[in-house]
């Protein structure tokens, strides 16, 4: 599932896996310059199908930039005091890991194998064993922030 709404993503944006940041930023304004609802003023129909269109759009979007190599680097920094919070829950569902942190960050890691998966739930030191063979491993994006102290 998770693949695919990469690679579904990447089709619709006309990205590829080595497309640096900049140039997805590129592509995705250019496709909503040419698709923007704006365009069509004086028709439903075609106005009502941007709209749409849009939306896919800004979600491939963001999802891809959130998964981007770049924006990880970006804030490495945050992800590694995030890590270091520990892991307080998780669930695992169509080869994605759901990961929540002591700091209430959310994160999810894509293309987690279950023999992967059992090896990481039967494991003592699970923090310690996610920063090993997934954290980094595995194409991750953050879902959503820490909760307030």
């Amino acid at each position: 599932m998770a693949m695919k709404k990469i690679s579904d993503s990447r089709k619709l944006i006309g990205a590829t896996g080595t497309t640096s940041l900049k140039e997805l930023n590129t592509l995705y304004k250019g496709l909503m310059k040419s698709h923007h609802p704006d365009r069509f003023p004086d028709d439903e129909m075609k106005r009502h199908e941007a709209e749409e269109y849009s939306k896919h759009l800004i979600d491939a979007y963001k999802f891809l930039e959130s998964i981007h190599p770049e924006t990880h680097l970006k804030d490495s920094a945050e992800f590694e005091r995030t890590v270091a919070s520990n892991i307080s829950n998780w669930h695992y569902k169509s080869l994605t890991l759901h990961v929540t942190f002591g700091d209430g960050s959310n994160y999810e890691f894509y293309g987690v194998q279950p023999k992967l998966y059992n090896k990481f739930v039967n494991t003592d030191g699970n923090t310690r064993f996610a920063k090993r063979h997934i954290f980094e491993a595995h194409t991750f994006r953050k879902s959503s922030g820490p909760t307030a102290a």
